[in-house]
């Protein structure tokens, strides 16, 4: 039996050993008198939450969130990021099951970072591969059922290089990040047959995008803070004078959105998060719109599962060492077998056998999907043997190993750095992040 229909058993065996089947809203077919509309400004009110919502490892009491008039919850799915990704899919499973089981609907988001590329090709594919990654996650879940709104992409940083003080260097263009999301958006609506749902700001949306016919299409969740939804005649996107214009703004200088993001400052235990706060949300619209999000299932078929231990090949696109005060550059990409780039994974250099033990530092960049630049900096001249070792935890791609060596010259020493004048330690700023957003 492989091991694709092993998990496949699996997951079959877990929906029925906790079947979703003790929230009412799954006894009654989502019945639509389920969905209270008591939230701020007599509307659906929901959350989204990730692993900041379990802090030392807690749960979330679904149902003291679904006693508290909460309808809906988006749950971070997926990231860019390796190092994120694997702290979101730790706990999105128990957490859509947590939720269902309480009647609480679930909707799915992937937070992107933007690749370092600028080719239209190079935006595309870097795109696509974080829209697979995706889909890898949601066929993980067994599909969209019934309780389940889209997935999201959650775009609000058009960074694309930082430097060490973790300063932006470098933006992506506005028509790498509208290219970029289209991308993104078009590929998870034409696999799974649900319109995805595309979350920002409004300065995000003004600045760092085109305006978009395509791009206006998707339903939109806006983040703005301040403002009370409660009030009937308050909604986001507007400024002191005028409004903020971007892809889902009308004639009327308004804007188009479906779910308002209200707040970062609701009261966790209140909701049942561990914690103290937590995002909060309403919906735009009736119960009949809600339940027109969640329409349409979408059952994975076995080429959509991930693979397992699938053949990576690497490549070195180039190297850069000379001498010893400059640092040695490795650019490098992993493949998958049809030469696309593969969807997660992590590089690094390991010193070979060489006669002195070789002591570096390294510092790793990932350029776009697949592709990574390695530095190295050291103050040790000599030819010198190693490996860049590329390893998948989620061991959707085999691990690959690429022996290399270089030769570094002795370079021009750096000067000593100049001795410290002492001074007194500054008081620390103390910001008060909620300071003037709703506290429900």
């Amino acid at each position: 039996m492989s091991l694709r229909k092993s998990a496949v058993i699996l997951a079959i065996f877990a929906l029925l050993a906790f079947p979703l089947t003790s929230s009412p809203a799954m006894a009654t077919g989502n019945s639509e008198g389920l969905l209270s509309m008591s939230g701020p400004g007599d509307r659906i009110h929901g959350a989204d939450i990730s692993r900041w919502q379990h802090p030392n490892d807690k749960a979330i009491n679904f149902r003291k969130m679904y006693s508290a008039g909460l309808r809906f919850v988006m749950i971070k799915a997926s990231d860019s990021r390796q190092d994120s990704d694997r702290l979101a899919l730790k706990y999105l499973s128990q957490d859509r099951i947590g939720a269902q089981e309480a009647g609480i609907y679930t909707g799915f988001y992937h937070y992107a970072v933007l690749p370092d590329v600028s080719s239209q090709s190079e935006i595309i594919t870097d795109a696509s591969v974080q829209a697979q990654k995706a889909i890898w996650r949601l066929a993980s879940l067994g599909g969209f059922n019934e309780m389940d709104l889209p997935y999201a992409l959650d775009l609000e940083n058009n960074c694309v290089k930082v430097r060490t003080n973790k300063s932006c260097a470098k933006r992506a263009s506005r028509t790498t990040v509208t290219l970029w999301a289209k991308t993104f958006m078009s590929a998870i609506k034409a696999k799974t047959g649900r319109t995805p749902i595309f979350y920002s700001y409004p300065t995000f949306l003004e600045s760092a995008m085109a305006r978009d016919k395509e791009l206006s299409q998707y339903p939109l969740w806006m983040a703005q803070y301040a403002i009370n939804p409660a009030v009937p005649t308050a909604q986001p996107g507007l400024k002191k004078v005028g409004c903020y214009v971007h892809s889902w703004t009308t004639s009327s200088c308004k804007s188009q959105w479906i779910v308002w993001q209200y707040t970062s400052c609701g009261i966790a235990p209140k909701y049942g998060v561990p914690g103290s706060r937590i995002d909060l949300n309403v919906f735009r619209g009736s119960q009949e719109a809600f339940l027109a999000l969640a329409s349409g299932t979408w059952v994975p078929e076995e080429t959509d599962f991930m693979p397992h231990g699938e053949t990576s090949t690497m490549l070195i696109d180039y190297t850069a060492a000379s001498t010893t005060d400059k640092k040695v550059v490795i650019s490098l990409q992993v493949l998958r077998p049809d030469s696309s780039p593969v969807v997660t994974g992590d590089v690094k250099f390991v010193s070979g056998p060489n006669e002195t033990p070789f002591k570096f530092s390294q510092s790793i960049v990932r350029s776009t999907s697949g592709s990574w630049k390695i530095a190295l900096t050291t103050n040790m001249a000599g030819t010198w043997n190693g490996e860049l070792r590329f390893s998948d935890p989620s061991e959707t791609h085999a691990d690959v190993t690429l022996p290399i060596t270089f030769t570094l010259a002795q370079g021009q020493p750096l000067p000593p750095l100049p001795s410290p004048t002492p001074k007194s330690s500054p008081k620390p700023v103390i910001t008060n992040a909620c300071k003037n957003q709703i506290k429900n």
